[in-house]
């Protein structure tokens, strides 16, 4: 029986290709971690700004403040979150009638934003990758309202 012998040249490689695997197998997999988290920060955000803005608007006395009052109560939540610096579309919808603030109406508010994926060079994509978020939420407005004055 004979037996293999390990020569000096070979003593010490399999601690440096196990190093070198490590590497490359670390280096995606702790992207693919930061990005998930940066995609569900993303996601929590944006519905908490569809919440927030759905209820800004409804609770303004008009159709034009609501929308401006929906409009930053969404770039407040995702402040909030820490996406200060992304953007933030936000659409308004109503039925049955157009005036969104009648009795019975049902408005339906729809943000629309994004987040950057992380640590992700632009020489590798020729721009920073995003990951686009949407949410929505629809507020009743109530048959009884209170009497202008």
């Amino acid at each position: 029986m004979s037996r293999c012998r390990e020569t000096d040249e070979d003593a010490g490689s399999a601690l440096v290709e196990l190093v070198w695997l490590g590497i490359l197998l670390l280096v995606p997999i702790v992207w693919i971690v930061l990005s998930v988290f940066e995609v569900q920060r993303g996601a929590l955000g944006v519905s908490e700004a569809a919440r927030a803005a759905g209820r800004a608007f409804a609770l303004a006395p008009d159709d034009a403040t609501g929308r401006e009052r929906a409009e930053a109560a969404a770039r407040q939540a995702l402040a909030d979150q820490g996406l200060e610096d992304v953007r933030v579309d936000v659409a308004v919808s109503c039925v049955p009638s157009p005036d969104c603030h009648s009795p019975g109406s049902v408005v339906t508010v729809r943000v629309d934003s994004g987040v950057r994926l992380p640590l992700l060079p632009d020489a590798l994509g020729g721009g920073a990758p995003s990951f686009a978020l949407d949410a929505s939420h629809t507020v009743p407005i109530g048959r009884y309202q209170e009497a202008g004055s």
